[in-house]
């Protein structure tokens, strides 16, 4: 969806559909067009907890719709001359107002928070025919998911040619592969999306195939897909000193084996593209049916059929509510509970006239985004920092970790009700944010309270031909269902990556994965990852955005390579020193790098590779451009 002026809102239009008008988005809208900060009154500030709505009372919003009508109407044939952004005072007023304090970290953030329709204010501005049209550079991408796509078009509005290898048979990576009932995403669909793309969602949370379907618009639109060449599996890459350029080695899925050769390489493979299915002794022996969440079988019927859900994980939340609806019967295991954040609109539809104001009125949309973005970015990551004076527990790690504890404890004895059999199964025993915080709706405990569901805290112990043990109790099932997750902290496997010298980079790394910035490596040069180690966000943060960062510091350093007539550059094993240290320092202050409890945030020896530990302003100002001193470039 781009946004088109002979689609305007006309003020009949916005007095009908005035009521499904979230009045944050309208009201800073209202204060962009007329220039009036002032409209931001501090009583009509919204709740932060709330967003996108404001959380006041009905007849509050109410006040501000009509307020916001009034003051818009003289304006609203005049879309086309709007001011594409505020200035920065008023968006410095706007950005208090929302955050109901002046947060520094989100002022630094503000202005890249809010980006206009039609408008891709950090794609590059540079065309390698006009700044090295002789350089010959060339690039290879590994992997046509949403970082893979978002890499390619970089690449391509600076003109240097390139090509992306795909081993499936279409756009999305795990957006494409992924397709159990119910998969969708949970983070909220506006923030979900590359910033420069809007898009028109039929729901609050992105559904599997809507992503997917977004994700191929992309890549159409964008004249992607001919660069693309998919079934193909990158199985290594070869540093080649001599001509600074990389041999990349591919199978095809048909088994054809190949090779192509670029001075650059982009690893866009991702962190959730390798399932993971625990070693439970038999599982072999088992007759019926065996699925993992990426690997879903839709002609399985589970009609009449007992089924074990191994996994509580966010998957196995979404499939299995599900899968209990059809089901004979349904036998959960889960290792340790999840902790869940109510999210009274995960599965609902985004109303219709609340969608015609997305699409139709010029900034809403840009506003909307900015209302749940700019909260987003700064999270909350003191409740997920140890206090060593506190003093940390299993229970808690801080004053903020137990405030944080204490809310997603009565939502979880809210949903328990009078099971408090149930409640004692399903209350974590580890501090928040030592793992995913899952979003829910009410869904996961109804499901468990199902007559024919039934909750197992511990693990299987073996399977056998038509059933699992735990103990001495043998649990039938004609079906066994994975909810295990993905491999997420064995990066790039299993490609190998030989750079200088002919080191390879998985003994490079051992278990303990690492990049700089999650980007660049020493001793691997021109090779540049995308969602690679300690990129991942939760409490803090947003991933889409984090692409959208790495992929402006690798087309910077392109940018660099050419201008300067360079072959290669690879990272200072001093910076990438220091830089690691810094990163399991921190990691060692969030409650996922010092609780004991196991989650895939951690590696084997129980170190964090997945999570950024420090602000997200760090990482947009770290990543905003590539500095030649960091680097060793020839």
């Amino acid at each position: 969806m781009d946004f088109t002026l002979d689609r305007a809102m006309t003020e009949d239009e916005l007095r009908a559909h005035l009521d499904s008008a979230l009045t944050p988005a309208l009201l800073m809208l209202t204060a962009h067009v007329t220039g009036d900060a002032g409209v931001l009154r501090t009583e009509w500030k919204p709740n932060r907890a709330t967003l996108p709505a404001s959380g006041l009372a009905p007849e509050t919003d109410a006040e501000i719709r009509a307020f916001c009508l009034k003051r818009l109407a003289p304006y609203l044939s005049s879309q086309r001359d709007w001011a594409a952004l505020p200035d920065d005072s008023l968006r410095e007023s706007m950005c208090t107002w929302l955050m109901d304090e002046n947060i520094e970290d989100a002022q630094a953030l503000a202005a890249v928070a809010f980006t206009p329709d039609d408008s891709d204010p950090r794609g590059p501005e540079w065309n390698l025919d006009e700044i090295a049209p002789d350089s010959g550079l060339s690039a290879v991408v590994i992997g046509a998911g949403f970082s893979g796509l978002l890499a390619g078009l970089r690449l391509k509005q600076a003109g240097v040619p390139f090509t992306i290898l795909e081993k499936s048979t279409n756009v999305g990576g795990t957006w494409y592969e992924n397709s159990y009932p119910d998969c969708r995403t949970d983070v909220r669909s506006h923030i979900y999306t590359y910033s420069f793309v809007p898009h028109d969602w039929v729901t609050h949370f992105g559904r599997q195939q809507a992503i997917h379907e977004y994700l191929y618009n992309f890549a159409a639109k964008n004249c992607l897909l001919e660069h693309i060449s998919f079934g193909t599996e990158v199985t290594a890459t070869r540093w080649d000193e001599s001509t600074s350029t990389w041999t990349i080695d591919t199978r095809t899925s048909d088994g054809v084996v190949g090779s192509a050769e670029a001075q650059i390489v982009v690893s866009a493979v991702g962190q959730l593209n390798r399932p993971m299915i625990p070693a439970v002794d038999g599982l072999e022996t088992f007759t019926g049916p065996v699925m993992h969440s990426a690997q879903w079988d839709h002609s399985i019927d589970f009609a009449g059929k007992r089924v074990v859900v191994i996994g509580t994980g966010a998957s196995a939340l979404q499939f299995a509510p599900a899968v209990a609806k059809e089901a004979e019967h349904v036998t959960i295991f889960q290792r340790s509970a999840p902790w869940l954040r109510s999210t009274p609109v995960l599965r609902q539809e985004i109303d219709p006239g609340e969608r015609r104001l997305l699409t139709n009125l010029k900034h809403y949309r840009a506003y909307y985004r900015f209302s749940i973005f700019l909260p987003r970015l700064i999270g909350n990551l003191p409740a997920a920092t140890v206090d060593p004076d506190f003093p940390p527990t299993e229970v808690s790690v801080s004053a903020a970790n137990e405030a944080l504890r204490v809310e997603l404890t009565d939502y979880l004895t809210e949903q328990a009700g009078d099971r408090l059999d149930l409640l004692e199964q399903i209350m974590p025993d580890y501090p928040p944010a030592a793992k995913r915080i899952i979003c829910d709706d009410g869904t996961w405990v109804a499901t468990l309270k199902r007559d024919n569901v039934r909750l197992v805290s511990q693990a299987v112990q073996r399977i056998d031909k038509d059933g699992v043990w735990i103990g001495d109790e043998h649990v039938p099932a004609d079906i066994i269902l994975f909810g295990t997750g993905f491999k997420a902290s064995e990066f790039l496997v299993p490609m190998t990556v030989t750079g200088i010298g002919g080191q390879d980079l998985h003994q490079t790394w051992g278990i303990d994965a690492s990049a700089y910035l999650g980007i660049t490596l020493p001793g691997y040069p021109n090779f540049f990852c995308m969602y690679g180690p300690n990129t991942n966000t939760v409490i803090h943060g947003n991933l889409v955005f984090f692409l959208e960062c790495q992929a402006a510091y690798i087309i910077s350093a392109v940018q660099m390579l050419a201008k300067g007539g360079h072959r290669s550059m690879a990272l200072r094993p001093d910076v990438f020193t220091e830089y690691t240290d810094e990163v399991t320092r921190e990691s060692a202050k969030r409650t996922w790098g010092w609780s004991k409890t196991h989650s895939w945030y951690q590696n084997a020896a129980g170190r964090s590779t997945i999570m950024w530990p420090l602000p997200a302003r760090q990482y947009f100002e770290r990543t905003s451009a590539v500095h030649d001193e960091d680097y060793d470039i020839h």
